[in-house]
Protein backbone atom coordinates (compact mmCIF):
# COMPACT_ATOMS: atom_id res chain seq x y z
CA UNK A 1 0.00 0.00 0.00
CA UNK A 2 1.17 3.48 -0.83
CA UNK A 3 2.68 5.10 2.35
CA UNK A 4 0.82 8.35 1.76
CA UNK A 5 -2.49 6.48 1.37
CA UNK A 6 -1.82 4.53 4.55
CA UNK A 7 -1.02 7.79 6.34
CA UNK A 8 -4.33 9.32 5.20
CA UNK A 9 -6.24 6.23 6.36
CA UNK A 10 -4.59 6.33 9.77
CA UNK A 11 -5.23 10.04 10.06
CA UNK A 12 -8.89 9.55 9.16
CA UNK A 13 -9.16 6.72 11.71
CA UNK A 14 -7.61 8.97 14.36
CA UNK A 15 -10.11 11.73 13.61
CA UNK A 16 -13.04 9.30 13.83
CA UNK A 17 -11.78 7.85 17.12
CA UNK A 18 -11.33 11.34 18.52
CA UNK A 19 -14.87 12.32 17.51
CA UNK A 20 -16.31 9.13 19.06
CA UNK A 21 -14.21 9.29 22.24
CA UNK A 22 -17.22 9.71 24.52
CA UNK A 23 -19.04 6.84 22.80
CA UNK A 24 -16.11 4.49 23.30
CA UNK A 25 -15.83 5.47 26.96
CA UNK A 26 -19.55 4.88 27.55
CA UNK A 27 -19.48 1.56 25.68
CA UNK A 28 -16.46 0.46 27.70
CA UNK A 29 -18.20 1.17 30.99
CA UNK A 30 -21.51 -0.40 29.95
CA UNK A 31 -19.83 -3.50 28.53
CA UNK A 32 -17.68 -3.95 31.63
CA UNK A 33 -20.54 -3.94 34.12
CA UNK A 34 -22.58 -6.23 31.83
CA UNK A 35 -19.71 -8.72 31.71
CA UNK A 36 -19.25 -8.57 35.49
CA UNK A 37 -22.97 -9.21 36.03
CA UNK A 38 -22.79 -12.21 33.69
CA UNK A 39 -19.75 -13.69 35.43
CA UNK A 40 -20.77 -13.03 39.04
CA UNK A 41 -24.58 -13.21 39.02
CA UNK A 42 -25.77 -15.15 35.97
CA UNK A 43 -23.29 -18.00 35.53
CA UNK A 44 -22.42 -18.90 39.16
CA UNK A 45 -26.11 -19.45 39.92
CA UNK A 46 -26.79 -21.22 36.60
CA UNK A 47 -29.32 -18.71 35.32
CA UNK A 48 -30.09 -18.59 31.59
CA UNK A 49 -29.49 -15.46 29.54
CA UNK A 50 -31.05 -14.06 26.40
CA UNK A 51 -30.08 -14.44 22.75
CA UNK A 52 -26.59 -15.42 21.70
CA UNK A 53 -25.22 -14.70 25.16
CA UNK A 54 -27.74 -17.21 26.49
CA UNK A 55 -26.49 -19.89 24.08
CA UNK A 56 -22.89 -19.12 25.04
CA UNK A 57 -23.75 -19.42 28.74
CA UNK A 58 -25.57 -22.72 28.16
CA UNK A 59 -22.50 -24.06 26.33
CA UNK A 60 -20.48 -23.24 29.43
CA UNK A 61 -22.91 -25.18 31.63
CA UNK A 62 -22.88 -28.23 29.34
CA UNK A 63 -19.32 -28.36 27.99
CA UNK A 64 -17.52 -26.38 30.72
CA UNK A 65 -15.84 -24.03 28.27
CA UNK A 66 -15.56 -20.27 28.40
CA UNK A 67 -18.65 -18.61 26.86
CA UNK A 68 -16.39 -16.02 25.24
CA UNK A 69 -15.56 -18.32 22.30
CA UNK A 70 -19.10 -19.05 21.14
CA UNK A 71 -20.10 -15.45 21.80
CA UNK A 72 -17.26 -14.04 19.68
CA UNK A 73 -17.65 -16.54 16.82
CA UNK A 74 -21.44 -16.19 16.71
CA UNK A 75 -21.34 -12.41 16.62
CA UNK A 76 -18.65 -12.40 13.93
CA UNK A 77 -20.91 -14.58 11.77
CA UNK A 78 -23.93 -12.32 12.41
CA UNK A 79 -21.98 -9.16 11.57
CA UNK A 80 -20.74 -10.70 8.31
CA UNK A 81 -24.31 -11.74 7.48
CA UNK A 82 -25.85 -8.33 8.15
CA UNK A 83 -23.05 -5.86 7.45
CA UNK A 84 -24.62 -4.57 4.20
CA UNK A 85 -27.74 -3.51 6.10
CA UNK A 86 -25.94 -1.90 9.04
CA UNK A 87 -24.47 1.59 9.26
CA UNK A 88 -20.64 1.77 9.38
CA UNK A 89 -20.77 3.55 12.74
CA UNK A 90 -23.03 0.88 14.26
CA UNK A 91 -20.76 -1.88 12.92
CA UNK A 92 -17.54 -0.33 14.23
CA UNK A 93 -18.92 0.42 17.68
CA UNK A 94 -20.64 -2.97 17.90
CA UNK A 95 -17.43 -4.77 16.92
CA UNK A 96 -15.67 -2.89 19.72
CA UNK A 97 -18.39 -3.75 22.25
CA UNK A 98 -18.55 -7.41 21.21
CA UNK A 99 -14.75 -7.78 21.24
CA UNK A 100 -14.46 -6.16 24.65
CA UNK A 101 -17.30 -8.27 26.08
CA UNK A 102 -15.70 -11.46 24.76
CA UNK A 103 -12.34 -10.48 26.22
CA UNK A 104 -13.81 -9.59 29.60
CA UNK A 105 -15.70 -12.89 29.81
CA UNK A 106 -12.30 -14.57 29.63
CA UNK A 107 -10.00 -12.31 31.64
CA UNK A 108 -12.45 -11.59 34.48
CA UNK A 109 -13.23 -15.23 35.23
CA UNK A 110 -11.28 -14.90 38.49
CA UNK A 111 -13.83 -12.47 40.03
CA UNK A 112 -15.56 -14.29 42.91
CA UNK A 113 -19.34 -14.52 42.94
CA UNK A 114 -21.17 -13.02 45.94
CA UNK A 115 -22.46 -15.55 48.42
CA UNK A 116 -26.22 -14.99 48.37
CA UNK A 117 -29.09 -17.34 49.19
CA UNK A 118 -32.08 -15.46 47.81
CA UNK A 119 -32.26 -16.41 44.12
CA UNK A 120 -34.99 -13.89 43.40
CA UNK A 121 -32.85 -11.05 44.74
CA UNK A 122 -29.93 -12.29 42.62
CA UNK A 123 -32.14 -12.33 39.52
CA UNK A 124 -33.34 -8.78 40.18
CA UNK A 125 -29.81 -7.55 40.86
CA UNK A 126 -28.48 -9.24 37.71
CA UNK A 127 -31.27 -7.76 35.58
CA UNK A 128 -30.70 -4.24 36.87
CA UNK A 129 -26.94 -4.28 36.36
CA UNK A 130 -27.10 -5.87 32.91
CA UNK A 131 -29.88 -3.50 31.92
CA UNK A 132 -27.88 -0.44 32.95
CA UNK A 133 -24.86 -1.70 31.04
CA UNK A 134 -26.87 -2.58 27.96
CA UNK A 135 -28.73 0.74 28.08
CA UNK A 136 -25.46 2.69 28.11
CA UNK A 137 -24.24 0.73 25.08
CA UNK A 138 -27.52 1.30 23.21
CA UNK A 139 -27.43 4.98 24.15
CA UNK A 140 -24.08 5.24 22.35
CA UNK A 141 -25.55 3.90 19.12
CA UNK A 142 -24.09 0.40 19.38
CA UNK A 143 -25.08 -3.00 20.77
CA UNK A 144 -23.55 -6.06 22.38
CA UNK A 145 -24.43 -8.14 19.35
CA UNK A 146 -26.57 -11.25 19.19
CA UNK A 147 -30.24 -10.77 18.35
CA UNK A 148 -29.74 -6.99 18.22
CA UNK A 149 -27.78 -7.43 14.98
CA UNK A 150 -30.55 -9.60 13.55
CA UNK A 151 -33.24 -7.08 14.56
CA UNK A 152 -31.46 -4.08 13.05
CA UNK A 153 -30.52 -5.90 9.83
CA UNK A 154 -34.02 -7.28 9.22
CA UNK A 155 -35.65 -3.94 10.01
CA UNK A 156 -33.39 -2.16 7.51
CA UNK A 157 -33.78 -4.86 4.87
CA UNK A 158 -37.54 -5.39 5.00
CA UNK A 159 -38.74 -2.22 6.73
CA UNK A 160 -40.66 -4.07 9.44
CA UNK A 161 -40.52 -4.09 13.20
CA UNK A 162 -39.18 -7.45 14.31
CA UNK A 163 -39.30 -7.06 18.08
CA UNK A 164 -41.67 -10.00 18.37
CA UNK A 165 -39.19 -12.24 16.57
CA UNK A 166 -36.50 -11.22 19.04
CA UNK A 167 -38.91 -12.23 21.81
CA UNK A 168 -39.47 -15.61 20.17
CA UNK A 169 -35.72 -16.18 19.87
CA UNK A 170 -35.18 -15.42 23.54
CA UNK A 171 -38.13 -17.61 24.48
CA UNK A 172 -36.62 -20.48 22.48
CA UNK A 173 -33.31 -20.07 24.33
CA UNK A 174 -35.15 -20.20 27.66
CA UNK A 175 -37.02 -23.36 26.64
CA UNK A 176 -33.77 -25.01 25.57
CA UNK A 177 -32.24 -24.15 28.94
CA UNK A 178 -34.97 -25.88 30.99
CA UNK A 179 -33.60 -29.46 30.61
CA UNK A 180 -30.11 -28.18 31.41
CA UNK A 181 -30.65 -25.97 34.45
CA UNK A 182 -34.17 -26.87 35.55
CA UNK A 183 -37.48 -25.04 35.46
CA UNK A 184 -36.90 -23.03 38.66
CA UNK A 185 -33.70 -21.38 37.47
CA UNK A 186 -35.17 -20.84 34.03
CA UNK A 187 -37.98 -18.85 35.66
CA UNK A 188 -35.48 -16.80 37.66
CA UNK A 189 -33.60 -16.18 34.43
CA UNK A 190 -36.81 -14.95 32.83
CA UNK A 191 -37.21 -12.52 35.73
CA UNK A 192 -33.66 -11.24 35.19
CA UNK A 193 -34.23 -10.79 31.44
CA UNK A 194 -37.52 -8.96 32.02
CA UNK A 195 -35.99 -6.59 34.59
CA UNK A 196 -33.00 -6.03 32.30
CA UNK A 197 -35.39 -4.82 29.58
CA UNK A 198 -37.06 -2.42 32.00
CA UNK A 199 -33.66 -1.11 33.14
CA UNK A 200 -32.54 -0.56 29.53
CA UNK A 201 -35.69 1.46 28.78
CA UNK A 202 -35.16 3.45 31.98
CA UNK A 203 -31.57 4.31 31.05
CA UNK A 204 -32.58 5.41 27.54
CA UNK A 205 -35.46 7.53 28.86
CA UNK A 206 -33.31 9.19 31.51
CA UNK A 207 -30.84 10.44 28.88
CA UNK A 208 -33.51 11.58 26.42
CA UNK A 209 -35.98 13.05 28.87
CA UNK A 210 -37.13 16.47 27.74
CA UNK A 211 -40.21 18.63 28.21
CA UNK A 212 -42.13 20.12 25.30
CA UNK A 213 -43.34 23.51 26.45
CA UNK A 214 -45.94 25.78 24.87
CA UNK A 215 -46.34 29.33 26.19
CA UNK A 216 -49.02 31.85 25.24
CA UNK A 217 -48.06 35.27 26.52
CA UNK A 218 -48.51 38.88 25.50
CA UNK A 219 -44.87 39.33 26.51
CA UNK A 220 -43.65 36.70 24.10
CA UNK A 221 -40.51 38.69 23.24
CA UNK A 222 -39.43 38.72 26.90
CA UNK A 223 -40.15 34.99 27.15
CA UNK A 224 -38.16 34.35 23.97
CA UNK A 225 -35.19 36.33 25.28
CA UNK A 226 -35.27 34.49 28.61
CA UNK A 227 -35.30 31.05 26.97
CA UNK A 228 -32.53 31.92 24.51
CA UNK A 229 -30.24 34.00 26.74
CA UNK A 230 -30.81 32.54 30.19
CA UNK A 231 -31.68 28.91 29.43
CA UNK A 232 -29.54 28.56 26.30
CA UNK A 233 -32.33 26.98 24.26
CA UNK A 234 -33.98 27.87 20.99
CA UNK A 235 -37.63 28.73 20.53
CA UNK A 236 -40.13 28.40 17.69
CA UNK A 237 -43.00 30.82 17.13
CA UNK A 238 -46.23 29.17 16.12
CA UNK A 239 -49.01 31.39 14.79
CA UNK A 240 -52.29 30.76 16.56
CA UNK A 241 -55.72 32.33 16.73
CA UNK A 242 -58.01 32.57 19.72
CA UNK A 243 -61.11 30.46 19.15
CA UNK A 244 -63.26 32.80 21.25
CA UNK A 245 -61.67 36.21 20.57
CA UNK A 246 -60.55 35.57 16.98
CA UNK A 247 -57.32 37.47 17.74
CA UNK A 248 -53.98 36.38 16.32
CA UNK A 249 -51.49 35.24 18.93
CA UNK A 250 -47.94 33.98 18.80
CA UNK A 251 -47.37 30.69 20.60
CA UNK A 252 -43.88 29.89 21.85
CA UNK A 253 -42.74 26.29 21.57
CA UNK A 254 -39.48 25.05 23.08
CA UNK A 255 -37.86 21.86 24.36
CA UNK A 256 -36.35 22.03 27.84
CA UNK A 257 -34.95 19.85 30.57
CA UNK A 258 -37.08 19.43 33.72
CA UNK A 259 -34.86 21.91 35.57
CA UNK A 260 -35.11 24.50 32.77
CA UNK A 261 -38.89 24.04 32.71
CA UNK A 262 -39.07 24.96 36.39
CA UNK A 263 -36.91 28.04 35.79
CA UNK A 264 -39.26 29.16 33.02
CA UNK A 265 -42.24 28.69 35.36
CA UNK A 266 -40.59 30.92 37.96
CA UNK A 267 -39.86 33.54 35.30
CA UNK A 268 -43.47 33.58 34.08
CA UNK A 269 -44.77 33.78 37.64
CA UNK A 270 -42.94 37.10 37.95
CA UNK A 271 -42.96 38.49 34.39
CA UNK A 272 -46.47 37.57 33.22
CA UNK A 273 -49.00 36.08 35.63
CA UNK A 274 -51.60 36.03 32.83
CA UNK A 275 -49.46 33.70 30.69
CA UNK A 276 -50.72 30.28 29.67
CA UNK A 277 -48.24 27.40 29.79
CA UNK A 278 -48.59 23.76 28.68
CA UNK A 279 -45.93 21.16 29.53
CA UNK A 280 -45.79 17.66 28.03
CA UNK A 281 -43.22 14.88 28.10
CA UNK A 282 -41.09 14.43 25.00
CA UNK A 283 -39.89 10.83 25.08
CA UNK A 284 -37.09 11.51 22.62
CA UNK A 285 -35.60 14.55 20.88
CA UNK A 286 -33.21 14.19 17.95
CA UNK A 287 -31.45 17.16 16.40
CA UNK A 288 -28.98 19.95 17.07
CA UNK A 289 -28.54 20.60 20.76
CA UNK A 290 -30.04 17.25 21.72
CA UNK A 291 -29.45 13.67 20.60
CA UNK A 292 -27.32 13.46 17.47
CA UNK A 293 -28.60 11.73 14.33
CA UNK A 294 -25.34 9.78 14.11
CA UNK A 295 -26.20 7.98 17.35
CA UNK A 296 -29.18 6.25 15.73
Amino acid sequence: MNPSKLHRMLLRLFVVLKQEKDSFITITFGTTISAIATLTLIMPYKFPDSGLTGLAVLSSYVFHISPSWLYAIGNAALLIWGWKELSPRFVVLTIYGVSLFSLLLKVLEFIPAPSLNDLFMIAVFAGVIKGIGGGLVFRSGASLGGTDIVVVALRNRYGIEVGKYSFYINLAVLLISVPIIGLERAIYGLVAIYISGIAIDGVLRSFDRRRQVFVISQKYEEVRDFVIKELGRGVTFLHGEGGFTGKSQKVIMCLLTPRQTMELKRFLAIADKSAFMVVTEASEVVGKGFKSWKEL
